[in-house]
């Protein structure tokens, strides 16, 4: 999962233990309810949902069943940042040359979250650059930061409270004076991400909460 520095820096201070992200399938309209699966024929769809409508002739399925991408309660995402690596002094080059798994770790990686210039280096053909790798490249190698899903919800995205704003941005309550500056403030950074039709449309959204967890490494592919 992406996250951009501001976000990322939030997680790191402990502030931001939530995120919202566009369901990819949404209702045709606004009559339609939400439905999770319960007792599917197969078992594989269980805890998926969909969407559907009540008629006369009783509950209509009108989409396709689709579970959370991210994951449900309990699962583990790797968060995805710019960075730059790895990075290590040229007297360590034989070594790398040698075996270059052995510096695929975060500790050999540098993070723009974190307020630093970009670092420059030398390429393969000891060419110099300066500069970050974007987040959608970083490999799970590189990510410092894990996340564990503690809770998981389908909301429109309008309807967020105060204090899910602060989960959000990664605030206290008494940060926004008055009350109507909090959302203000959340408007602006989802039109920000999103652009002002991604606001306007209100979208449903995932709501995922989560915790930081140790980040274990064992399928570091």
């Amino acid at each position: 999962m992406i996250f951009n520095g501001e976000m990322v820096r939030a997680i790191l201070d402990g502030g931001k233990t939530q995120t919202r992200r566009i369901m990819a399938i949404q209702p045709e309209h606004s009559e339609m309810g939400l439905r999770r699966v319960i007792d599917s024929k197969n078992g594989r769809d269980n805890g998926k949902y969909f969407w559907s409508q009540s008629d006369a002739r009783g509950l209509k399925m009108r989409s396709k069943v689709f579970g959370c991408p991210y994951g449900e309660v309990g699962d583990r995402i790797w968060v995805r940042e710019t960075y730059q690596g790895p990075l290590f002094d040229y007297e360590h080059m034989e070594s790398y040359l040698e075996d270059s798994s052995k510096f695929e770790k975060p500790e050999f990686c540098v993070y723009r979250a974190d307020g630093k210039p970009a670092p420059e280096f030398y390429d393969a053909d000891d060419n110099l650059h300066c500069g970050w790798r974007p987040s959608i490249h970083m490999p799970r190698w590189a990510s410092r930061l894990m996340l564990e899903i503690t809770g998981l919800r389908v909301e429109r995205l309008q309807v967020i409270t105060l204090g899910d704003i602060c989960k959000e941005i990664g605030c206290g309550l008494y940060d926004f004076r008055p009350a109507t500056y909090g959302f203000q403030v959340w408007e602006n950074l989802w039109k920000s991400i999103y652009g002002e039709d991604g606001w306007q449309s209100n979208p449903w959204v995932w709501v995922i909460e989560f915790k930081v967890v140790p980040n274990v490494q064992d399928n570091p592919a």
